[in-house]
């Protein structure tokens, strides 16, 4: 068993994960990351010691041929979904205010609702109500066993790609009760996401620790079954193209989707700012939150940023980041909404 498996309070293997503080720091412990100084670790597969039978040729999942036929047209637009946890009238709402108007909603989860409905359920409510699930995939609450059972259960609802992710420690967040599972990282989850049919997409953190190495980590990602790369907040354009260019210097072929911060209220950037390692461009909040009307200011400013974005080579597409504070789900969606329209 690899040091960094014992070591490693997430149990990763292909570390580090997107939560490692600025000075190296685990997100959960005042220790030093213990991937921070090592290699990257290069794809080697999953480890398993049951015996199971030779899987079968894994047959497309029916949402992913159009998303990858749509994304080899034109850039897309996909949106953080803003709706209330275990809320299918929040759900319902929120749908139908971006129905039409983006191309896939993405179904993560945050540090401020740890319990959702499971991701397949969750993407079937969605899709019912026509829109295009991306669907945010953790393993912080799903063994290996739980976590085919729900890739499953994704291709059967048929959603667009599934995006994976570690996913953040039950220590943050909402529920420090609840016991942290880890039983795969976002590297393994990948490698079984595709095995199952699905377009797969993982994110990648430029401005966290090790800065240097991070389009390394992207390229086995890539190697393990990754076509679509989320370039979390890193202060905007420029820092951005750098990892985007570093990476495919490195072979990375991935279609880049950066991240585009959207703040309307101060709601919302207090939820921002609760992300790990968030950078944001300079004076990006200042300028929001100082407007006599921030919703205006906050749509015009993540419209220059996406258009940013959207003019360099390998972005194939921008994420509407952000959520909103208790009761203004809908309000952050016709935010979301109006953004995509200018894009």
């Amino acid at each position: 068993m690899p040091a960094q498996l014992l070591e490693c309070p997430k149990r990763m293997e292909y570390g580090p994960c997107g939560g490692v503080n600025l000075d190296g720091s685990c997100e959960v412990s005042p220790l030093r990351c213990v991937f921070v100084d090592l290699p990257t670790v290069g794809w080697y597969g999953i480890e398993s010691t049951a015996a199971r039978p030779s899987d079968p040729e894994p047959v497309p999942s029916a949402g992913a041929r159009p998303m990858r036929e749509l994304m080899a047209t034109r850039p897309i637009v996909v949106a953080d979904f803003p709706a209330r946890a275990l809320d299918a009238g929040s759900i319902a709402e929120c749908a139908d205010i971006l129905r039409g108007r983006v191309d896939a909603v993405l179904t993560g989860d945050a540090g401020t609702a740890r319990v959702q409905f499971p991701p397949s359920y969750r993407a079937h409510l969605i899709q019912s109500a026509g829109l295009a699930v991306w669907a945010g995939f953790t393993c912080r609450d799903r063994n290996r066993v739980a976590i085919e059972g729900e890739l499953a259960g994704l291709s059967h609802v048929g959603v667009a790609a599934v995006h994976c992710v570690t996913g953040d420690h039950t220590a943050t967040g909402s529920r420090p009760d609840a016991m942290p599972v880890f039983d795969l990282d976002s590297t393994e989850a990948a490698s079984l996401a595709r095995a199952a049919g699905h377009l797969v997409s993982v994110g990648e953190a430029p401005a966290s620790p090790p800065v240097s190495r991070r389009p390394e980590r992207l390229v086995e990602k890539m190697r393990a079954g990754a076509e679509v790369c989320f370039v979390n907040h890193a202060g905007g354009a420029g820092p951005v193209r750098e990892f985007i260019e570093r990476s495919q210097n490195l072979g990375a072929t991935v279609a880049f989707i950066p991240c585009v911060p959207v703040v309307v209220d101060r709601q919302s950037a207090e939820l921002l700012r609760s992300f790990t390692t968030l950078v944001l461009p300079d004076g990006y909040l200042d300028r929001i939150l100082a407007a006599v009307d921030p919703f205006a200011e906050g749509v015009a400013a993540a419209v220059e940023l996406g258009q940013e974005f959207l003019g360099m080579d390998g972005v194939r597409g921008v994420n509407l980041s952000g959520g909103a504070g208790p009761g203004r789900e809908a309000w952050f969606a016709e935010a979301v909404a109006r953004i995509s329209d200018e894009l």
